[in-house]
C-alpha cells in the first residue's frame, strides 16, 4: 500500500500509516487480508481502527502458536492484518506488523515478563504534576524508558496553576533530561497547551505516561476541545484516581493521534539497553577521566566521576539513582536469563515427551 492508497475506499494515512508498514503488510494484501490499527484492549478483545469503523477481533489461532511470550500479541497502536469472518461476532488478527517503537516495562511484582504499554509512537508526554506528584528521580525513570522505547521524549509539567515557582520546576526537570523538550501546562484552565502542537501534527501518535492525578486525560481533553476521557479530582490525600481503565487510542480533531493511558504506580524498567548513558550523559562525561577504563564509579581509587561528586559538578542524588537503576537493570537481566534458561529447559523436556511418546517401539 503506498501513500494515499486505501483500504475499503478509506485512506489509512490519518493513522499513521507510512511506507514502512506497507512494505511489511504486502504479503498479507496479497492474502486478501485487511490492515488496521489497535484502538484498544479489553481482555484479549482488540477494537481495531478501519474502514472508518471499528471493528472488533480476537487473535487468531496462528497468532497464539508464533507468540514465544505476551510481547507478541497486539497492544495499543500496533497495525495488524486481519479479516472479517461471515456470521461471527468478531473478526480475525492473523499477523502483528513489525513495530517501529515499542514501550515496555516489567509487569508489576516478583514475575520476571515484559508488558508492552502500547507500539508505534512518535512522541511520549511525560506529565508530572506540579502539586506535590513533582519528582526527579521518577522522571530519570520514566526518560530511561522512553528513550529506550525508540520515542522522542517530551516533559509536560502539568498543574502549573498550583505551583509557586514553575521556573525553578522547569529548571530542576532541565537538570535532569538534558535536550528534553520542556513544557508547562495548566490544562484544568488551558494555558501552555499551544507549546504542544508542534507535536500534534496530522498522522502523528502521541502517548502521555505519568501517574495518576497528574491531569492526563483532563490534558487530552483540552487538546480535543471535548471531553473524550473521564476525569476526577486527586484524593484528600494527594494520591490520583485512576480514570481511565485501559489504554486507548483516540484520533484528534487537528488528525493526530493520542494514547490515553492509566497511571503507573510502579514503573519497573524491562530493558535498558544505553538509555541509561543517553540519559546520564554526565556520567560518560566524568569517567572519561577515571584512572581504570573499566571503573564501576564505586569504591575504586581515581573514580573521577565520585571526585565530581565531591567537588559539586555532580548531584550526589543523581549519582546514586544512576547506580541504583544501574544495579536494578543488571538484576533484571539476571533474571531474564534464568528465565529464559528455565523456559529452553521446558522446551527441551517437551520436545523429549512427544520423541518417547511417538517414537518407535522395537
Amino acid at each position: 500500500m503506498l501513500e494515499g492508497d486505501s483500504v475499503g475506499g478509506v485512506s489509512l494515512d490519518a493513522l499513521g500509516w507510512n511506507g514502512f508498514f506497507a512494505e511489511q503488510f504486502a504479503p498479507f494484501r496479497a492474502q486478501g487480508l485487511f490492515a488496521g490499527r489497535v484502538a484498544l484492549e479489553y481482555q484479549h478483545i482488540y477494537a481495531i481502527l478501519a474502514d472508518d469503523r471499528e471493528a472488533l477481533a480476537k487473535v487468531a489461532g496462528g497468532v497464539r502458536h508464533r507468540a514465544g511470550s505476551r510481547r507478541d500479541y497486539p497492544v495499543v497502536g500496533d497495525w495488524v492484518a486481519f479479516s472479517p469472518v461471515p456470521g461471527a461476532r468478531h473478526d480475525r488478527i492473523h499477523a502483528v506488523l513489525p513495530r517501529v517503537s515499542r514501550v515496555s516495562r516489567k509487569v508489576a511484582g516478583e514475575t520476571t515478563r515484559e508488558q508492552v504499554l502500547a507500539a508505534n509512537i512518535d512522541t511520549i508526554f511525560i506529565a508530572q504534576g506540579l502539586d506535590g506528584d513533582f519528582n526527579l528521580r521518577r522522571l530519570e525513570r520514566y526518560l530511561v524508558m522512553v528513550v529506550e522505547s525508540g520515542a522522542r521524549p517530551v516533559v509536560v509539567l502539568n498543574k502549573a496553576d498550583l505551583c509557586n515557582d514553575v521556573a525553578a520546576r522547569v529548571a530542576e526537570a532541565a537538570g535532569v533530561a538534558a535536550g528534553v523538550a520542556i513544557h508547562a501546562t495548566s490544562a484544568l484552565a488551558g494555558r501552555g497547551l499551544d507549546a504542544l502542537q508542534p507535536y500534534l501534527q496530522p498522522g502523528q501518535t502521541v502517548a502521555v505516561l505519568g501517574s495518576s492525578g497528574v491531569g492526563k486525560s483532563t490534558l487530552i481533553n483540552q487538546l480535543a476541545g471535548e471531553d473524550l476521557q473521564p476525569t476526577a479530582t486527586v484524593l484528600p490525600d494527594g494520591r490520583g484516581r485512576h480514570t481511565t481503565r485501559h489504554r486507548q487510542l483516540l484520533v484528534l480533531p487537528g488528525g493526530a493521534l493520542i494514547i490515553d493511558s492509566p497511571g503507573l504506580r510502579e514503573l519497573q524498567l524491562w530493558d535498558v539497553g544505553d538509555s541509561l548513558g543517553a540519559v546520564f550523559t554526565e556520567v560518560a562525561r566524568f569517567a572519561a577521566g577515571c584512572r581504570f577504563r573499566n571503573c564501576q564509579h564505586e569504591t575504586e581509587p581515581g573514580c573521577a566521576v565520585r571526585q565530581a561528586v565531591s567537588d559539586g559538578r555532580f548531584p550526589a542524588d543523581r549519582l546514586e539513582s544512576y547506580m541504583k537503576l544501574k544495579a536494578e537493570a543488571r538484576a533484571l537481566e539476571e533474571r531474564q536469563d534464568k528465565a529464559e534458561e528455565a523456559a529452553a529447559k521446558r522446551r527441551v523436556r517437551s520436545v523429549m515427551r512427544s520423541y518417547r511418546r511417538y517414537m518407535p517401539r522395537s
